[in-house]
């Protein structure tokens, strides 16, 4: 089997990477200036050269205060782009793996969201992301899992924006009322290769287990590192965004988990693991 990974900077992507390398798995990771994925005559040059049976797209606009002033770029990527993407990996029969967000949905069911749910995106970001996931959904061969709070090898996440300012500063406000489930990186990619194994297609949701608030999140994070500064519980709504997020996105991966008979570990477990590499630290 031979994959071709996107978004190859990111810290999905790099949770692949890892785990291909230790495996001795076939697969290339092009900068995304070797495969910028919004033109489609270098999409089809590396396709060509590589002959691709399963197409990781870890590439995704993610920046939801940008997306909201302006959103031609994040519909670019998070869905033009995703067409381009399937469009070629039709060509060669493959397998279409694509990650969609918790941001599809408003925030207002209040219990675990599952794949059958109402989607109602409150923001730009997320009406793009629905837009890709769509897109991706057209071809049988695809398997598209909505993602939350991803956490990995990178900057691009909540926890290495708050050891920054946790250096800085002895207390620090996080909100109590922003309730999801932390996605661990290599878990995601840990099930993944078990889906692809067994040949799993269509809509899932990925997600550890169990689910917290961005305030619970952090004093974990506080508590296991054994810093000492103060957490204080804020409302959402005190941080002034310009964007309207949904605050409950908790999604229940109860379907995947029964299809392929595992349990995903519990977000404060896989937590636990991440800090033992030590990728945050003050």
């Amino acid at each position: 089997m031979k994959y071709i990974i996107t978004g190859s900077s990111g810290q999905l992507a790099k949770a692949f990477i890892k785990k291909f390398t230790e495996s001795n798995i076939d697969f290339i990771a092009p900068t995304e200036q070797d495969l910028d994925i919004t033109n489609k005559e270098k999409i089809s040059n590396i396709f060509s050269q590589y002959n691709p049976d399963v197409v990781i797209n870890c590439a995704a606009y993610n920046n939801v205060e940008a997306a909201q002033q302006n959103n031609t770029k994040a519909f670019l990527i998070n869905k033009t782009a995703v067409t381009n993407l399937v469009d070629e990996t039709k060509k060669y029969n493959a397998k279409f793996v694509h990650f969609g967000t918790d941001y599809v949905f408003d925030g207002t069911k209040n219990d675990l969201y599952v794949e059958t749910d109402k989607t109602n995106p409150l923001n730009e970001y997320g009406k793009s992301k629905l837009a890709g996931e769509q897109e991706a959904l057209k071809y049988s061969n695809s398997l598209v899992c909505r993602l939350s709070w991803v956490i990995g090898e990178g900057q691009q996440n909540f926890l290495f924006k708050l050891s920054g300012w946790l250096k800085n500063n002895k207390t620090v406000k996080v909100s109590s009322d922003e309730v999801s489930v932390p996605c661990f990186s290599f878990d995601i990619a840990d099930t993944i290769m078990k889906a692809l194994d067994n040949n799993l297609s269509g809509l899932f949701h990925l997600t550890n287990s169990g689910k917290c608030s961005r305030y619970e999140l952090a004093k974990e994070f506080v508590k296991l590192n054994n810093f000492d500064n103060e957490i204080v519980p804020v409302p959402m709504a005190s941080f002034n965004s310009k964007v309207q997020r949904p605050l409950f996105t908790a999604m229940s991966n109860k379907k995947i988990s029964k299809e392929l008979n595992i349990t995903i570990p519990e977000w404060n477990i896989s937590l636990k693991k991440l800090l033992q590499n030590n990728f945050f630290s003050l």
